[in-house]
């Protein structure tokens, strides 16, 4: 499953906060957890990941892993051609 994680800091981030984020990628990506792109963004959300991972549940246990210096809001990603199929 794909998922969208759309994030906005809190508060500014620092290089602590960057390493401590690189230690939970690494071990969500050693469970299967898939990192494919992360992007750093003007407006409404600070940083936008695109993630696979097999469950929701498991996305949910990396997501509640995250940074402390930024909430989240995660939405389900559904590529188009399936959801075309749906229709």
């Amino acid at each position: 499953m794909q998922f969208i994680a759309l994030f906005k800091f809190r508060r500014k981030p620092t290089a602590k906060d960057f390493a401590d984020v690189k230690k939970v990628v690494a071990e969500a990506q050693k469970e299967g957890v898939k990192i494919h792109f992360q992007y750093w963004t003007l407006g409404r959300y600070d940083s936008v990941w695109v993630i696979e991972a097999r469950s929701e549940k498991q996305a949910m246990k990396f997501l509640l892993s995250g940074p402390s210096f930024a909430v989240s809001e995660t939405l389900v990603a559904v590529p188009r051609e399936q959801a075309v199929e749906l229709l």
